[in-house]
């Protein structure tokens, strides 16, 4: 099996990852990771969202960021242990709810208005990727807001670089760009659902 395809679908490894270190990527402390919430605030902060959903959550610490622009908040990860920490870090938040789940089964039932996909794209091979974010974006209504951020580095456990996540999802034709930026590290996108 090549790299690329262990990591595409395996729970194991980010759970492995989980119960080695409470915050294997410093998503509460590094500047990089705390940076990249800052900018994905700063874009969506134009508006309030009636329900968000963010697959690949982690830790929960954007997800607790969210809580404070949208009405209700439904997150997912498929590393039980993540999970749990999510869950402990947005306990004193009765809007957000955080489970055990993988994309595409894990999608809420619920209509939400805005999707944060953040750095969650790249570890799906392009088709499936491409096929998964199609899932996504059909599902939501007209007028809705997506944001995709991602780093721009390589990593072993990635099957696909941050930019080429980001030229999928800009392919579909039921999305209009309204913000990009972009650093030395990180790629921002905000579009609209039309």
């Amino acid at each position: 099996m090549s790299i690329d395809a262990k990591f595409e679908s395996s729970p194991a490894f980010f759970e492995a990852k989980y119960q080695e270190s409470a915050d294997p990527w410093d998503f509460s402390h590094s500047a990089y990771e705390l940076g990249r919430y800052d900018a994905i605030i700063r874009a969506i902060s134009h508006r309030r969202y009636r329900r968000a959903f963010e697959p690949g959550c982690s830790i929960g610490v954007l997800t607790e960021r969210l809580a404070a622009h949208c009405d209700a908040v439904d997150a997912i990860d498929f590393s039980p242990t993540a999970v749990e920490q999510a869950q402990a870090r947005c306990v004193h938040l009765p809007h957000v709810e955080v489970y055990c789940a993988a994309l595409p089964d894990g999608m809420p039932t619920n209509d939400f208005d805005l999707l944060v996909l953040s750095e969650i794209g790249y570890y799906f091979t392009p088709q499936v990727w491409q096929r998964i974010s199609s899932t996504l974006v059909d599902f939501i209504p007209q007028g809705a807001t997506v944001i995709a951020a991602h780093w721009l580095g390589h990593s072993q456990d990635h099957c696909i670089l941050g930019d080429e996540v980001h030229e999928i999802l800009l392919a579909h034709p039921k999305l209009r760009v309204e913000h990009t930026e972009r650093s030395q590290n990180m790629r921002l996108d905000r579009l609209v659902r039309l």
